[in-house]
């Protein structure tokens, strides 16, 4: 619909172009955002924040393991190397990583930002299982991520729904195939756009991987086994961070970006709730969650004077994605929420 002019469908026209068919056969990547502009809530200037150079992260599997000490990455795919060099096993084992728990929890799962006191837990391939699944309605409920490194897996199960009823289907499972089509190396959204475009009243299978479990490692009580695995066990005082993080102040972190280059930066409450929010939103248009993606959308609203503006400064950033017009004026919408309630002179 022409809510934004001839600009914006011009810039359409371009991304369909860039993207037709013969051109590239690869899974686009974001590009980088646009460097932001000064910071507000006065944060400190970056020459005072650590260089990446100087810090390191302290590290466990999920399931059970020694500490280990994790340094000199600039995106997820380098970090998952560095933890699979660490605990000796295939970078592709690591389904994903959560920060400060070993728990399998959605709401600590790590994105593209690590807050400098946070200690990383990686949850590896368990068992494989098999299920099929009948699509008795348009929606089935399931809300896909993706781990940036080439493994997409469930992020949440809508209450009631369809996959809900299926007990085998569970959070943090990896989704290896569906009708033994492989979805390794696929993005979520390319995921969640496949099951929806599944027709209705038909069956289809997934094979999942789930992240493995404590249980499988341990020794049972009372063993003296030498080797057993270690109990996750979180080290250090966190608890002036989570206070910090429940005032809803700013904190400084790891920011990891797609053209590899990771930045030390203060990240304030603001944009923080602002990036939930846009989370939420690429929820409801498209069934996925996507805490880094929405990290970008806010950087790119940043110093957009108009909805027009952001509109097309998406088209030219995340053009692959195809936002709908509804969509990006809901984004800029949060975004500029976000702002006034942090900045309300």
């Amino acid at each position: 619909m022409p809510l934004f002019g001839s600009q914006r469908k011009h810039s359409n026209e371009r991304r369909r172009s860039r993207n037709s068919p013969g051109e590239s056969g690869s899974t686009p990547t974001l590009p980088p955002p646009p460097e932001p502009h000064q910071q507000q809530g006065g944060a400190p200037p970056q020459s005072m924040l650590p260089s990446r150079q100087e810090l390191l992260f302290h590290c466990q599997l999920a399931h059970g393991s020694a500490t280990r000490e994790i340094k000199d990455f600039s995106n997820v795919k380098e970090l998952y190397s560095r933890i699979a060099d660490c605990f000796s096993i295939p970078t592709t084992d690591i389904i994903f990583c959560t920060l400060n728990t070993h728990k399998v929890d959605m709401t600590h799962l790590l994105g593209g930002q690590i807050g400098l006191e946070d200690f990383i837990f990686a949850h590896i391939k368990g068992h494989s299982k098999e299920v099929t699944v009948g699509k008795s309605d348009t929606a089935l409920g399931l809300t896909i991520t993706d781990n940036g490194a080439g493994h997409p897996f469930v992020k949440r199960i809508k209450a009631g729904s369809i996959v809900s009823r299926i007990p085998q289907v569970c959070v943090g499972d990896m989704i290896e195939a569906i009708d033994g089509r492989s979805m390794v190396g696929t993005r979520h959204y390319e995921v969640a756009k496949l099951l929806k475009d599944l027709p209705q009243y038909t069956e289809f299978t997934l094979r999942l991987v789930e992240p493995r479990k404590a249980f499988e490692a341990i020794a049972p009580r009372g063993s003296s086994k030498s080797g057993a695995a270690m109990v996750p066990v979180l080290e250090g005082d966190t608890s002036q961070l989570e206070a910090a993080v429940s005032k809803g102040e700013g904190r400084t972190t790891l920011r990891l970006k797609k053209d590899g280059q990771a930045v030390v930066e203060e990240v304030t409450a603001w944009e923080t709730k602002a990036a939930e929010k846009v989370d939420d939103l690429l929820e409801t248009f498209m069934g996925i969650r996507d805490l880094e993606l929405a990290q970008t959308m806010v950087d790119l609203g940043k110093g957009r004077g108009s909805v027009d503006e952001y509109a097309l400064t998406m088209d030219d950033h995340l053009g692959e994605f195809e936002f709908p017009d509804d969509f990006v004026i809901d984004v800029w919408t949060a975004i500029e929420m976000q702002r006034m309630l942090a900045n309300p002179s």
